[in-house]
């Protein structure tokens, strides 16, 4: 089990959250929850609309290289739809 998984898109967020259940850790000892960082790109209101607990921080605001205009790293804690 992990503290956190941390992954560039390979899937849509329901899947990618079934594929790593029951591997993160369900005690933290971070100030910030257990969970998965997840780099997706795009427009994510209606994937992540039954994630409420989702922290979306735009990479747009770190970097100015084109690239990262539309990338986004997502953040669950691990109850994801809590």
């Amino acid at each position: 089990q992990f503290d956190f998984i941390v992954s560039r898109a390979v899937a849509a967020m329901p899947t990618f959250t079934r594929w790593t259940k029951g591997k993160i850790k369900k005690v933290s000892t971070h100030d910030r929850k257990n969970g998965i960082l997840y780099l997706k790109g795009g427009d994510l209101s209606d994937e992540l609309k039954d994630y409420r607990n989702a922290e979306i921080y735009n990479l747009s605001d770190y970097f100015t290289e084109d690239f990262f205009e539309t990338k986004k790293v997502v953040y669950l804690p691990l109850k994801y739809k809590g």
